[in-house]
């Protein structure tokens, strides 16, 4: 029988036949001279471990279902060479299910006095920020007959952002912006508009925009260009209690609004206006105010990072005092909330008309695509059953929507992937009547 690896050495160094010999190590030495001090000279080469230099580099924040590289430099100050085997623990959120064991270990040889770097590549699956926890190193001897162990703390934190997936209809809305932006007339001169140049007419222009003391002065009929007022206040408020919390799809209702507010966000720092982020259910959760526009979109992506639903019933009553407290008069006021009729009715109508005495309220909800197609569906009992459920689900979010458009509120109610871009135009549409 042909003896390959530790076995033949084992074999060689006891003139043992394999097969026979106590697979305990203490019987295998007990009886064993030449073996026990192969084994003690062997422990005795390993590099010790636990005074080795261990410091961390590499990314610090990565967004949702991207990678991040976290580069763990090992220093060996020892005389002997470092054969080793490590582990470098995080969250198990730190990667792809199944992919722990393949990215978390890793062989290391360092050579006496040198040090290496090892690569420890994450992709987290949750926002919020993940913690290092340990490195633990084993390492071997030359022969691979004993280790030493040790454990060491390395602390390092890595920030998972939110994905702003939304981010791709952010080009096609900067373009209608720059349509309305100088090139859109408006009826009524002095409704949040601001005059921006003249230009000469072209036909479909209303004739009530033309200038004619500047006609007069030149050879070609002149109009009055205008754009929207800029500089205009915008209170984004993320309702984070327990309707929030909801999952449609694979990802929590509040993901969604966030990602809609990210888009909302950009939009409005390009066109002049000043964006505030309030995060509220039963007390602030985050707060972001005064931020320049180079700053807005860091600094909004860093306080959603760690936000994560409640599971309590949302005090509108403190909501709204606190984006009265933080919105000057005439702002616009995104809720990102719910539109299921107990939380509006019992918690939001009350309290409405303070809201909309002073500013101008959008209400922004995730519908659900899953009730749009159970609404749909035919071929048997359950399947019947189902549309009818569906369609008093629908029925109850239309009658709460009409509800707040009878207190002047404008509603956008749309699936995850369909809210972002939709809650963009209609911050354009209400840009182009001039209601901001």
């Amino acid at each position: 029988m042909a003896l390959t690896g530790r076995a033949a050495l084992l074999a060689a160094l006891g003139s043992l036949p394999v097969g026979i010999w106590d697979p305990s190590w203490m019987g295998l030495l007990a009886v064993n001279a030449p073996l026990a001090a192969a084994c003690a000279c062997d422990f005795a080469l390993a590099a010790p471990v636990r005074r080795l230099g261990l410091t961390r580099s590499g990314d610090t924040s990565v967004r949702l279902g991207e990678t991040a590289d976290v580069t763990l430099t090992i220093s060996n100050p020892s005389p002997r060479p470092l054969r080793a085997h490590l582990r470098d623990a995080w969250p198990p959120s730190s990667w792809q299910p199944g992919t722990e064991v393949a990215s978390s270990r890793h062989t290391a040889t360092v050579p006496a006095g040198e040090r290496r770097r090892i690569t420890t590549r994450l992709r987290p699956t949750r926002r919020g920020d993940r913690q290092a926890d340990r490195v633990t190193i084993r390492s071997y001897g030359p022969l691979g007959l004993f280790s030493r162990q040790a454990t060491h703390k390395v602390p390092w934190t890595v920030r998972v952002l939110p994905p702003f997936a939304s981010r791709k209809h952010l080009p096609s809305k900067l373009a209608r912006l720059r349509e309305l932006d100088g090139r859109t007339s408006v009826l009524i001169r002095g409704q949040g508009t601001e005059f921006d140049s003249l230009r000469e007419y072209v036909p479909g222009d209303d004739t009530r925009s033309i200038d004619w003391r500047a006609t007069a002065r030149q050879s070609a009929v002149a109009v009055r260009a205008w754009r929207p007022e800029r500089d205009r206040h915008i209170l984004l408020a993320l309702d984070t209690g327990r309707t929030s919390a909801g999952r449609v799809g694979d990802a929590p209702r509040l993901d969604a609004s966030m990602d809609a507010a990210l888009l909302l966000a950009a939009l409005a720092s390009r066109a002049g206006d000043r964006v505030d982020l309030l995060a509220y259910d039963r007390r602030v959760r985050a707060l972001v105010q005064g931020r320049t526009a180079g700053d807005l979109l860091p600094s909004l992506v860093h306080a959603m990072a760690n936000l994560e639903p409640e599971l309590i019933e949302t005090d509108a009553r403190g909501l709204t005092a606190m984006a009265l407290r933080t919105a000057p008069r005439h702002s616009l006021i995104v809720l990102l909330t719910t539109l299921d009729a107990a939380p509006i009715e019992e918690g939001l109508l009350p309290v409405l008309s303070q809201l909309t005495q002073r500013h101008t309220v959008l209400l922004a909800s995730v519908a659900d695509p899953h009730i749009a197609n159970m609404a749909t569906a035919r071929g048997s009992t359950d399947a019947v059953y189902e549309a009818a459920a569906a369609a008093q689900a629908q029925s109850d979010r239309h009658r709460t929507a009409e509800q707040l458009r009878r207190h002047g509120v404008t509603v956008v109610d749309a699936t995850p992937e369909e809210l972002a871009p939709a809650l963009a135009d209609t911050y354009l549409a209400l840009k182009t009547a001039g209601r901001l």
